[in-house]
């Protein structure tokens, strides 16, 4: 059985198959992209690249429902959701086609005698290696701004979504770009470290787990090439004393349960105020109770199924995990008795520091709530993780919001709002949730050359 499949997590039934590139094949297209990339590419203007990339962003606008039910087909994410991300993508390509060329504009340092300039220049072939859960928006995140900077682009996606990799590169194709500019790759870990060896690759980017991304920096340091990496994540969800619970209640059902809870910065630790926890769980918990399970692309469908046999199964298992060493189920977390890989959304409370889950990632729908004495207490449990990607922050005192903020050790944190994304603003973590930054002006940045040119 090819690795590359579509098995439909509604049914649980494989409905296409995709052959392996080979190592030979994959060298084939990685010096194919590297002699486009050195002799068209990067010689192209801004104005050229543009047009091809913003028309790729008008046929993805355009055709969103097309595009969307591919993903809803090979992982499960409802229809409303799915067409959300794939317009999300298209944003991000028409952002970088719009503002690459000033982002990227060649910058006067002041000096005393003579004059000093930086420029930005392209690096070559980029490798990314990017996961299921938003097929298009990951791929997005690369393709904009690298291929606006002049480089051009190797992936190797998600086995679980081969359909929507083939789609997000004939999308290139349609909008005019030549062959090499995005190349789509089906191969195993073995060969993706022989490419990542080769020495046409300048870059790689990876979106997806601690090892993942652990084996694909190693590989990538031992052939001294830059890494961005965009790692797991346990954000803080904090609800302080004076939140609004009418107000924070949707949100939190909204930044744990959206794609089933299968979101880096879903809001996996909710800590709530003393004062509030009983309540707060109470509501939760009845909000969760509402959720209409079925097939994706049904109208009234609020959640799917996750995304593969091996997800829910893992989700299951954390969740008994957590139970038996003391934890309170407090509503679902139990597979549902129906075709294809269905969970039912989860509540934990009582998970203490003695926990094994207390430090894991829980990557689907279970929200675990943490109550907590005042704002010290709040700021050391946030913290007090391996992950740093997002937080959260709910109160009806937006600068005390901003004060709680600043203490949280995570690469993005929004007040009164859950952690979301945008073309426009930096995405990236610390600590075990990876390094560097993809979108806004920061994510041109990432692989280019800022050469210096110094005038005497």
């Amino acid at each position: 059985m090819s690795l590359y499949r579509t098995i439909n997590p509604s049914t649980g039934k494989t409905e296409r198959e995709f052959e392996l590139h080979s190592q030979a094949q994959a060298f084939e297209k990685l010096e194919a992209a590297h002699r486009f990339w050195s002799e068209d590419w990067r010689h192209r203007s801004f104005a050229e690249r543009r047009a091809i990339v913003a028309k790729a962003a008008d046929i993805l606008e355009q055709n969103a429902e097309k595009y969307a039910r591919l993903i809803s087909i090979e992982m499960g994410k409802v229809l409303s959701e799915a067409v959300a991300e794939t317009r999300l993508s298209a944003q991000i390509l028409a952002y970088y086609a719009r503002n690459a060329e000033k982002f990227l504009a060649p910058r006067e340092i002041e000096v005393e005698t003579g004059r000093a300039t930086v420029v930005s220049q392209s690096l070559g072939v980029i490798y990314c290696v990017e996961p299921w859960n938003f097929p298009y928006y990951q791929l997005a995140r690369v393709a904009a701004p690298n291929l606006m900077a002049g480089n051009v682009v190797l992936a190797k996606h998600a086995p679980g979504v081969p359909q929507c990799a083939l789609a997000f590169e004939a999308l290139f194709r349609e909008a005019g770009a030549p062959e090499g500019a995005w190349t789509n790759l089906f191969i195993e870990n073995e060969v993706s470290d022989a490419l990542i060896a080769r020495d046409e690759v300048r870059g790689v980017a990876l979106t997806g787990s601690e090892r993942a991304g652990s084996a694909v920096a190693a590989a990538a340091g031992k052939s001294l090439k830059k890494t961005t990496l965009e790692l797991g994540g346990s954000d803080p969800f904090i609800v302080l004393d004076d939140a609004d619970l009418d107000e924070v209640i949707p949100r939190a059902v909204a930044g744990r349960m959206s794609n089933n809870g299968q979101v880096c910065t879903a809001s996996k630790r909710m800590i709530v105020h003393d004062s509030l926890a009983d309540e707060f769980v109470r509501r939760l918990s009845d909000a969760l109770k509402e959720f209409q399970y079925g097939d994706p692309l049904d109208q009234g469908t609020t959640h799917g199924p996750m995304s593969s046999e091996n997800a829910m199964k893992l989700a299951l298992s954390q969740v008994e995990k957590a139970v038996s060493h003391g934890a309170e189920l407090v509503t679902g977390g139990k597979r549902l008795e129906r075709d294809g890989f269905f969970m039912q959304a989860g509540l934990l409370t009582g998970v203490t520091k003695d926990n094994p889950v207390f430090y894991e990632e829980i990557f689907g729908p279970v929200a675990i709530v943490y109550p907590v004495g005042n704002e010290a207490e709040a700021v050391a449990l946030a913290n007090d993780s391996p992950f740093g990607l997002g937080g959260s922050v709910h109160t009806s005192n937006p600068e005390r919001g901003r004060r709680i903020a600043e203490q949280i050790e995570t690469g993005m944190v929004f007040v009164n709002d859950i952690t979301g994304t945008s073309p426009e603003l930096p995405f990236g973590g610390v600590k075990n949730s990876g390094y560097g930054r993809e979108l806004s002006f920061m994510g041109i940045q990432e692989f280019v050359n800022h050469k210096l040119i110094r005038m005497a």
